[in-house]
């Protein structure tokens, strides 16, 4: 098993595979729109090149499985988000099984989302302790409480407002998270009061525990 001083000197391979699928991405797309007309086409078989992102990802997850070498690990970064790339580019083909829908909005719908999620999760990872302070400090201010108050106040709003099965949905989802936040701001303040309390206990009690050992040596 890895160290953690090993784990610290990996390179960062979400980042470089995270670049990789943007890059594969914009030029995919930016060859596509300066020559439509340039296909691959094998007999009846109109080669799409999700199919070289497939085998980009297969070989990049061999590779990354295969060997323990630190260019390996980037090389194996790179042709997996370069794979990745190929076929979130043509996503909107493998959701409708139809070449019409290349240029459709959801390919960019779902590629944003994924870009946005991916670029959380690898922050969350690499500064996941300055998020947990940050977040604590924030559930211990009147900001967290006057935010859950006003973002459930909202939701409420919308779900009494509407009868669209999706927006009704979201609504309760956002209003159960209000909920969360609310109840963990007093969670947090009790637990923060009775600490504070409890150390404060604990520091009388020490005095007290001095002054009757010097009057008994006294």
């Amino acid at each position: 098993m890895a160290s953690k001083e090993e784990i610290k000197q990996k390179p960062n391979l979400s980042i470089l595979a995270l670049f990789s699928f943007i890059g594969s991405f914009i030029i995919a797309r930016t060859f596509a729109i300066l020559n439509p007309t340039v296909v691959l086409i094998s007999g009846e078989y109109h080669v799409h090149h999700f199919w070289y992102g497939i085998a980009l990802l297969a070989i990049g997850g061999w590779l990354g499985i295969s060997y323990q070498s630190e260019k390996i690990d980037r090389l194996a970064a790179i042709l997996f988000g370069a794979g990745g790339g190929l076929i979130g580019d043509e996503v909107g083909i493998l959701l409708t099984l139809s070449a019409y829908a290349y240029w459709a909005d959801t390919t960019y719908t779902l590629v944003i989302i994924f870009l946005a999620f991916a670029s959380m999760i690898i922050l969350l990872n690499k500064y996941q302790q300055l998020v947990r302070t940050e977040f604590t400090q924030f559930l211990l201010s009147n900001a967290s409480l006057y935010f859950g108050v006003f973002l459930a106040v909202i939701s409420i709003a919308f779900i009494s407002g509407t009868d669209n099965v999706i927006i009704i949905v979201v609504s309760s989802v956002l209003t159960i998270a209000a909920c969360i936040i609310v109840l963990a701001y007093f969670v947090q303040r009790i637990g923060f009061s009775l600490k504070k309390r409890f150390n404060k206990a604990a520091v009388n009690l020490h005095h007290c525990s001095r002054y009757v050992a010097c009057f008994l040596r006294g």
